[in-house]
């Protein structure tokens, strides 16, 4: 184990006194530097060789004074000699360097004068002899330590990934599988991680791998089970005569290394690859990542795109610092008394977590490592400078204040050791700044993390309701068309009074489980949620019943973002942040996003709905009236026809050049696709036409007979109702005269503005467009306004990321301005006409052209621009500023409309 800092600066304050008269080259280097790493509790044999010979430029031969390859190349020097000429010596060697071998630090000395460059970081110290007591924690890494970065991490977990990835491909290439393979990689990872972050003495794994095996690794396998056997008997229960080397393995405990497993047959390529794992530094590895980088390595595919499986922490501290570290920092921040500072520790160390999804682990990581993060920063300014006999009193926050449930064996496993090396990690970092070494060694058995069915277990089986404090993390996303049996019956298990349940996403079953367990207490939520439950018909089933059923209420919410991750693409899944209790909070914040991947903006709200705006604890329901007294929406006439009453352009073409008198049997034929990219389709349309006007025409007759017998062969009820009418729309909800609106039913979220058109009655919108028969210009200009428009984005549901249109959730609960008066409605129809003008000024461009952001027309901008001052205008005097102040003002308007319905 590592040496205590305290004791590390003893020894080198020694060092000094001894050395200081030393001048030679030749006859005192390994002496000194046998030494050196002594100070640091390394025994320099184990990892460095003196005078390492290497090939230098144009096949000169050279010799490295000192080489820990992969880490540390020292180029010695007599007293007094230039020490920029032995760094430029010590350069020349690393042409010829394997990858692996090229050193990470280079140190330059001449027994009195040190210059230390540290390559990564672009550093270089310099400092005497005997200032090497304070020079020492620039050392670290020789004694086992490691300064923690959590950042920028990408490059080094996915060469981790990788070479842990070769490894498992090997052992499975030699037939060593299933369960006792995932078991054999963890425990080499627990030992990879235990080389280099001090559990074990610097780099004695990898020693004793290349010293005391054979090089064609035919003994490899039986040793690693017997440093196994070793890592799991305290020192008192090994036997008398055991190999020194091997018992100065550690006593890990923990179950890790309970079981005997089946002893692996190395061979000298696969002996290889582990060494290469050896070389590998594996401190700079977060242990948030240790899950994915797990799985990544037992799949191919997911190795050559680890990051996508891998949540960066900067997306986990969107939910850790609302939900409580913001907290308690303001609170850490605002105390100077002892007693309040000692108050708050206590607290920190009472608190407790459960992550009801926890995976690998990924959230409980980060916030153990958060808390105990906060707690050292107590400690500091507690004891300050101050002499601690024993560090470990000071410690309170332990790995037992966190639970997680998952549903599979191996990432629960694996989330149990990724907590006992983050817990290590940061006993690490409190000995480096108290200057006393601090292990948790041997390691407790983590009961709180179980293998289970989050969502048919009770909770409290695991945690009373009345110990835990938070509960957090990830549940996993799937929508009601990816969802398997299993997961049905999850949600039926769950949602089984719920009316509606089955078109909501599987992540809404751990909200609905969350707000059971946390009725009467103080305990708050957060969880990762596709953005969809906050949008369409999910928010009226979800949002209603947890606000009215279970009295809860959103505390903060991150709105729409892109919720990414460490992948090499960036993939990203669009997300929300939703934290929420059982009590109500003075304080609630919504963070608001311009574009889903940029950096959010925090607003102060009084109330957070389920849209995640600001407005009353209200969730729209579906409306088969509308609530303004407007025209009646209907969806467009749906054929159900396998094609038969539908004609392309060179169908319509041959059957018009053939029977130029029967025109009018066919009209044009608009769906989705055509109103937004002006495309052109025909239908038969033979509602109100004579008989005699077809009945000889084969062409007509052959379609109608495709279409009865693809209604005959499907069971539905209204197929086989219209069955004996192929001549006739399955649906038909055209109007006869005028013309309607027509609105997509699918449109591009890029678009500022939904597309809707007039259209006469003689063309004819599909099912998927909705129509809006007796509509006026008045009403196509709030339509298409960006009031309109900004209620859609909040209301719609999707498909994909692309906004759906509902007629009974969009456009029936809309509110329409109220009793606008006679020129308000006057100056919105100029407006809208003035949209129609500058459309009609490019007749060959399609309305997906016209309003792709990128290239719609100046004129079209500016007349949209006028036409939304002028639907604000009829809304109140002032012009709304954006587009949460337009949601807000809609919402309570809605509720308004609401109450006076009621009346």
């Amino acid at each position: 184990m590592a040496l205590s800092w305290n004791e590390i600066k003893k020894r080198a304050l020694e060092f000094s006194e001894e050395y200081k008269g030393a001048t030679k080259e030749n006859a005192e280097t390994q002496s000194f530097y046998n030494d050196f790493f002594n100070v640091f509790g390394t025994s320099r044999r184990r990892v460095a060789s003196f005078e390492e010979p290497v090939k230098k430029l144009g096949d000169k031969k050279g010799r490295v004074d000192l080489f820990w390859k992969g880490m540390l190349l020292i180029e010695q020097k007599s007293s007094g000699k230039d020490l920029s000429k032995a760094k430029e010596q010590a350069l020349s060697y690393f042409p010829n360097l394997k990858e692996h071998e090229i050193p990470k630090y280079i140190l330059v000395s001449d027994f009195q004068n040190f210059e230390l460059y540290d390559l990564e970081e672009d550093t270089e110290i310099k400092f005497k002899l005997e200032d090497l007591h304070n020079n020492v924690n620039h050392f670290g890494f020789i004694a086992g330590y490691t300064k923690r970065k959590f950042e920028d991490q990408e490059p080094v977990n996915i060469k981790a990934g990788e070479l842990i990835g070769e490894l498992h491909d090997r052992l499975v290439e030699n037939g060593y599988v299933g369960t006792e393979l995932e078991q054999f990689l963890i425990r080499m990872l627990f030992c990879l991680f235990a080389d280099d972050t001090g559990i074990f003495e610097k780099d004695s794994f990898k020693f004793y791998i290349e010293v005391r095996t054979n090089e064609d690794g035919s003994d490899l396998g039986s040793h690693i089970e017997h440093i196994f056997q070793v890592l799991n008997k305290s020192k008192d229960q090994r036997q008398k005569n055991i190999d020194e080397e091997l018992n100065n393995f550690p006593y890990i405990n923990g179950g890790l290394f309970e079981g005997y497993l089946p002893i692996v047959q190395f061979d000298s390529t696969m002996r290889d690859q582990l060494i290469k794992c050896c070389n590998f530094d594996w401190s700079q590895i977060s242990p948030a990542i240790f899950g994915a980088m797990f799985q990544s390595a037992t799949n191919q595919e997911k190795r050559r795109n680890l990051g996508a499986h891998y949540t960066s922490e900067k997306n986990i501290m969107k939910i850790i610092k609302p939900l409580f570290l913001d907290d308690l920092y303001e609170r850490f921040n605002s105390i100077s008394q002892t007693a309040k500072l000692k108050e708050l520790h206590e607290h920190i160390a009472s608190l407790k977590f459960l992550d009801p999804a926890c995976g690998c682990g990924n959230f409980l990581i980060i916030a153990y490592r958060e808390l105990r993060e906060l707690e050292l920063q107590i400690i500091k300014k507690l004891y300050g400078t101050q002499a601690v006999l024993d560090v470990s009193v000071l410690v309170k926050v332990n790995i037992d204040q966190f639970y997680g449930i998952e549903i599979e064996e191996l990432p629960a496993k694996i989330a149990e050791v990724a907590m006992w090396l983050v817990d290590h990690q940061m006993n690490i970092k409190l000995s480096e700044a108290l200057g006393q070494y601090f292990a948790r060694i041997p390691l407790t058995n983590i009961n709180n993390i179980v293998h289970a069915n989050a969502l048919r277990m009770q909770w409290q089986d695991l945690v009373e309701p009345t110990e835990l404090s938070y509960i957090l993390g990830n549940p996993p996303f799937y929508g009601k068309q990816y969802q398997t049996a299993e997961q049905k019956e999850d949600m039926a298990s769950v949602f089984h009074r719920v009316k509606g349940y089955g078109v909501l996403d599987f992540v809404t079953a751990w909200y609905i489980k969350a707000a059971q367990f946390i009725q009467n207490t103080k305990i708050k939520v957060a969880f990762v949620s596709t953005n969809s439950i906050s949008q369409g018909e999910q928010v009226g089933i979800l949002w209603n019943e947890l606000f009215n059923n279970y009295g809860i209420k959103i505390h903060f919410a991150h709105r729409t973002f892109a919720w990414s991750n460490e992948a090499r693409g960036k993939a990203a899944v669009f997300c929300v942040i939703i934290g929420f209790a059982n009590y109500d909070a003075d304080q609630k914040f919504i963070y608001e996003y311009e574009t889903p991947k940029s950096e959010p903006h925090e607003v102060k709200a009084k109330n957070i709905n389920g849209y995640l705006v600001e407005g009353s604890d209200i969730a729209l329901t579906s409306r088969t009236k509308a609530l303004s007294n407007v025209p009646e929406i209907k969806f467009g006439n749906q054929p159900i026809d396998d094609g038969g009453l539908i004609f392309n352009d060179e169908e319509y073409n041959h059957f018009i050049t053939k029977y130029p008198e029967k025109a009018n049997l066919l009209r044009k034929y608009i769906g989705a696709k055509e109103l937004i990219n002006c495309g052109q389709r025909w239908c038969l349309w033979l509602k109100g036409i004579e008989p005699k006007q077809y009945c000889n025409i084969p062409e007509v007759l052959e379609r109608l007979k495709k279409v009865q017998d693809f209604r005959k062969s499907r069971k539905s009820a209204p197929t086989s109702d219209i069955q004996d009418f192929p001549y006739l729309f399955a649906s038909e909800r055209h109007p006869d005269s005028g013309s309607y609106i027509a609105i997509p039913s699918v449109s591009s979220e890029r678009r500022k503005y939904v597309p809707i058109v007039f259209y006469s009655s003689d063309i004819i919108c599909s099912n998927l467009c909705l129509i809006i028969p007796n509509a006026t210009l008045y009403h196509f200009g709030i339509l298409t306004s960006l009031m309109h428009n900004d209620w859609m984005r909040y209301t719609a549901g999707r498909l994909k990321s692309d906004y759906r249109y509902s007629n009974k959730l969009v456009y029936n609960n809309f509110p329409f301005p109220k009793n606008p008066s006679e020129k308000h409605i006057q100056t919105i129809e100029q407006k809208a006409q003035g949209v129609l003008d500058a459309r009609a000024k490019y007749p060959d461009s399609g309305l997906a052209d016209l309003y792709n952001p990128l290239t719609m027309p100046k004129e079209l901008v500016k007349a949209h621009k006028e036409l939304d001052k002028a639907v604000d205008r009829s809304y109140r005097k002032a012009v709304f500023k954006d587009e949460r102040e337009r949601i807000e003002f809609l919402f309570n308007l809605y509720q308004e409309y609401l109450e006076e319905e009621k009346k």
